[in-house]
């Protein structure tokens, strides 16, 4: 079965400089039963690493020297994308997310939890070969084109982490 994801396009802000590959949210795509380790088995099994489990994380942030992929097992959640710390939220788009969701963020999407279920957790899995993230928080206003370089060298990941070789991201993560 190949699942397709929804795509969200979001724009450079004063504190984040996001992306211009979309994020992708592939809905109700985990295998059953739901687990940390089934998700990171499926994932994995994509060519993306498991280097974490998590659960609410309130803090905005983004990663410019990497892609990051969550593999929702349990709860859910409301995302904020695309905003910095000191961003309002125009321009940013608010997304619910449940236990069974993949979400794929590209290099420099800003991101949080606004609002969870008590026993909400994910699992974080990176393309492999992927450095360890760095965060920032986007406090201050960024240099917007130091951050795009960076991100413009993070390598693309080998395979979509739902559907494989040939999966959506391939074609949808085509810089232009």
């Amino acid at each position: 079965m190949v699942f397709t994801p929804e795509t969200y396009r979001l724009r450079a802000k004063e504190h984040c400089p996001n992306n211009e590959l979309p994020v992708l949210i592939y809905r109700d795509c985990l295998p059953l039963p739901l687990s940390e380790e089934k998700a990171a088995e499926f994932l994995e099994a994509h060519a993306w690493v498991k280097k974490g489990c998590w659960g609410h994380i309130g803090q905005r942030h983004f990663h410019p020297n990497t892609h990051e992929c969550y593999g929702i097992f349990q709860g859910s959640s409301t995302l904020l994308l695309g905003c910095g710390h000191n961003d309002t939220t125009d321009g940013g788009l608010e997304v619910e997310v449940h236990a069974g969701d993949v979400v794929v963020l590209p290099a420099g999407t800003g991101h949080c939890s606004t609002k969870s279920s008590k026993d909400y957790k994910y699992i974080g899995v990176y393309p492999e070969g992927a450095p360890h993230w760095t965060n920032q928080l986007g406090k201050a206003p960024i240099d917007l084109e130091a951050f795009r370089n960076e991100i413009g060298h993070v390598e693309m990941p080998s395979q979509d982490p739902v559907n494989g070789v040939d999966g959506p991201l391939i074609l949808l993560w085509t810089r232009t």
